[in-house]
């Protein structure tokens, strides 16, 4: 839940995500400040911003552009790419561990059988 600060300090009346009474604080992203609601782990939430601050500026660089709405898509579609990449080489790796978790159960079934 996001809330952006505009240059002058002031709310920005397109933004407003974060929820009365909750816990928030404020990152920086690209040169824009917002306000995330926290919850309980900021670091967590820091170390979020931090990755998505450095994602803008490596596709800025590689890009040569300063629009941040064009860099904020771009780096959205990297990431998004990062954690599709990620979900197929974990269910690649699921297919054959739950195969050996599989066949690891059946011998401690067959192994508990012939001890009753």
């Amino acid at each position: 839940f996001l809330n952006a600060l505009l240059p002058d300090g002031r709310e920005s009346p397109t933004m407003s995500w974060v929820q009365p009474g909750e816990p928030n604080m404020k990152v920086e992203i690209f040169n824009q400040t917002y306000n995330v609601a926290a919850g309980d782990d900021e670091e967590h939430v820091r170390q979020l911003a931090e990755y998505v601050d450095a994602r803008m500026r490596e596709v800025s660089e590689a890009t040569r552009t300063v629009d941040s709405v064009k860099v904020a898509v771009l780096a959205a579609l990297n990431i998004a790419d990062e954690m599709f990449s990620l979900r197929q080489k974990q269910e690649e790796m699921q297919g054959p561990l739950r195969k050996r978790v599989e066949k690891c159960v059946q011998m401690v079934e067959r192994a508990l059988e012939q001890t009753n």
